[in-house]
């Protein structure tokens, strides 16, 4: 197969596999365009993000436009004349000048089965809704949020417990190998991509922190699931005394009398049981919120949370 020369556009965690992926084939990267450093942490210092960082350490050339759609940004990449431009968790939409760039196409990775899950939060949405299985599409990039044409799907598995985090880390891997697999049949036996069916389309909106607020009146396995799909971020909390703790993991309590839903009932001294809307729910892993994220056994020791609390 022909070297390929490619403009890589990423930003997070998740784009680091794929980057990584095309580095070591015989591809030419030809640029790495990112979002500029933000501000991060108390102190507000700029940090690069994570696909700056491997770039860097990779030697790769790269670019940071505030718009990816500037006259000075496209002319830049035009001048490149690469045949694939390879998007993955970028976080700016592609206008038609930009698309219209390479002499093959616009590929993009994204971790659902498309047509389901479109925009920014399908992995966290689909363990918060309880989904049994995902996967990595590579689709063809147009002017739509996540409506392009599909050229390969893999489905896997969603793990019982396994959180956002966890199933993020997973996927970005099986995208990275997807994606090289899916050029070279584009290029070697040009492959057609599917249109997707519209009528089937779901959204996943992003969330922010405010929508890590547990809703105890929910069934006990919406909960579980909620506080998966939240997990790392942005976090499913709750209030007790106008403080807020993150819950990290929990499991259902069985044979156990429910109670007015978020009411903590009697339990032994080591573990917190709450009601939930349909049953009860223990607590197994916790954070106040200037404290560290710890067994609940250790955290009742110096914070007790007595019987009768009403969480929320």
């Amino acid at each position: 197969m022909k070297s390929q020369k490619i403009v890589f556009l990423g930003t997070p965690d998740f784009a680091v596999p794929s980057l990584e992926a095309l580095y070591h084939t015989k591809h030419d990267i030809a640029m790495v365009v990112t979002q500029p450093d933000r501000p991060k942490g108390r102190g507000k210092k700029l940090e690069a993000s994570s696909v700056k960082k491997k770039a860097i350490e990779l030697g790769l050339n790269i670019i940071q436009p505030k718009s990816i759609n500037s006259f000075e940004c496209i002319e830049q990449i035009q001048s490149l004349q690469p045949d694939f431009l390879i998007v993955v968790a970028f976080g700016q939409l592609l206008k038609k000048s930009l698309l219209d760039i390479p002499s093959r196409c616009v590929l993009n990775v994204h971790p659902s089965i498309l047509p389901e899950y479109r925009g920014p939060a399908p992995i966290q949405w689909s363990v918060i809704h309880g989904c049994e299985k995902t996967g990595v599409s590579i689709m063809k990039l147009d002017e739509g949020l996540d409506t392009g044409d599909v050229y390969s799907v893999q489905t896997v598995p969603i793990h019982p417990d396994e959180t956002a985090g966890i199933l993020h880390d997973r996927l970005s891997e099986i995208g990275a190998k997807l994606l090289i697999s899916t050029i070279e049949q584009i290029v070697i036996n040009d492959i057609p991509a599917s249109p997707q069916n519209n009528k089937i389309a779901t959204y996943a909106p992003m969330l922010s922190k405010k929508d890590g607020l547990i809703q105890w009146q929910l069934s006990t396995k919406s909960i579980l699931n909620f506080i998966r799909g939240m997990t790392p971020w942005p976090g499913a909390f709750t209030f007790f005394e106008n403080k807020r703790l993150k819950i990290f993991q929990a499991q259902k309590a069985n044979n156990l009398k429910q109670e007015n839903s978020g009411m903590v009932i009697e339990s032994f001294p080591d573990e917190l049981w709450v009601s939930t809307g349909d049953g009860v729910l223990s607590i197994i892993e916790i954070q106040s919120a200037s404290g560290k994220r710890m067994l609940i056994s250790n955290y009742l020791r110096g914070n007790p949370i007595p019987p009768g609390t009403i969480l929320g």
